[in-house]
């Protein structure tokens, strides 16, 4: 199966933020067949302050209903291309909260899973910028997967990268792929971007999906950068296909065979249940990462 990963350089205006999705999308399928496309990390907005992203935020619908204008383009992406579509994450409009949410399509334009954002950006970076994500968004509790192509993919966004334990218990649900749709500041992302997800493959050994945005935006009048550079990384941590700067994506081939071989030479997932090892993450006494929290989507 072959899956690209949308590199964009989205703003707060979400009527613009649309248009260079279905682009970017339309000329990644034109040009390398995908089986599967994934986009940032909020990609209908980014910037813009408070009332920006309220305003961004869409209401989901349930299962099958009608939803806003990035649900439906996301749905209307999977049918015309007849492909799977990750849709990063959008701002969900979840009332006195927002929350962080990715949602799949299926070809025929069928919602297959809808993921929260679990850990929330509550830092300060190394230039001294602040972020505090917990101040307008909720965390999710649930663990999400899918399946397309006959590949068990899990959801993840982000900061929820820095978690390996998050990561272990989506393994120990079957994952053979995860992807991490991301705002990754730039500050943080030359050093850290590309050494975390290749520990996350190689810890897992799961392909690593990861669409990211690149270069600036504004934030109540301050300019702020993202790292870009999405990536696609093997099960032995080698990366595979990348961006360079700019919009664009990449494309690469999930092997199934790849994935079977390395798990067979280095059986680590069972070697850590041989030792008893527990690996449990509590998120403020709300979230616990094992196989019972997980959420099977359909």
């Amino acid at each position: 199966m072959r899956v690209s990963v949308i590199q964009m350089n989205q703003g707060s205006d979400k009527a613009a933020n649309l248009a260079s999705a279905e682009a970017l999308v339309g000329a990644a399928v034109a040009a390398d067949r995908p089986g599967l496309v994934s986009l940032p990390e909020t990609w209908t907005n980014l910037g813009g302050g408070r009332d920006s992203r309220r305003a961004a935020a869409e209401v989901l619908p349930a299962v099958g209903e009608t939803g806003g204008a990035a649900y439906e383009l996301l749905r209307g992406l999977a049918r015309r291309h007849g492909m799977f579509v990750h849709g990063g994450s959008i701002i969900e409009d979840g009332g006195e909260k927002l929350f962080n949410t990715t949602l799949v399509f299926n070809p025929a334009g069928e919602e297959v899973a809808r993921y929260r954002k679990v850990h929330l950006f509550d830092i300060v970076a190394p230039d001294g910028t602040g972020y505090r994500e917990s101040a307008l968004y909720g965390a999710g509790e649930e663990l999400v997967l899918f399946e397309a192509g006959g590949i068990r993919f899990g959801c993840t966004i982000c900061y929820d990268m820095r978690f390996a334990e998050q990561y272990v218990a989506l393994r120990r649900a079957g994952a053979e792929a995860i992807l991490v749709p991301s705002n990754f500041t730039l500050q943080t992302g030359k050093d850290h971007w590309e050494v975390l997800l290749r520990a996350r493959a190689i810890e897992t050994q799961c392909w690593i999906i990861a669409a990211a945005s690149y270069g600036q935006y504004e934030e109540r009048g301050a300019a702020r950068s993202v790292y870009g550079h999405s990536l696609v990384a093997d099960p032995w941590g080698h990366v595979v296909a990348k961006c360079s700067d700019g919009v664009g994506w990449a494309t690469a081939r999930l092997d199934e065979a790849l994935t079977a071989r390395v798990r067979r030479d280095m059986p680590v997932l069972e070697h850590r249940d041989a030792r008893r090892v527990q690996l449990e993450h509590r998120d403020a006494g709300r979230v616990q990462f094992d196989t019972a929290a997980t959420k099977q989507a359909p």
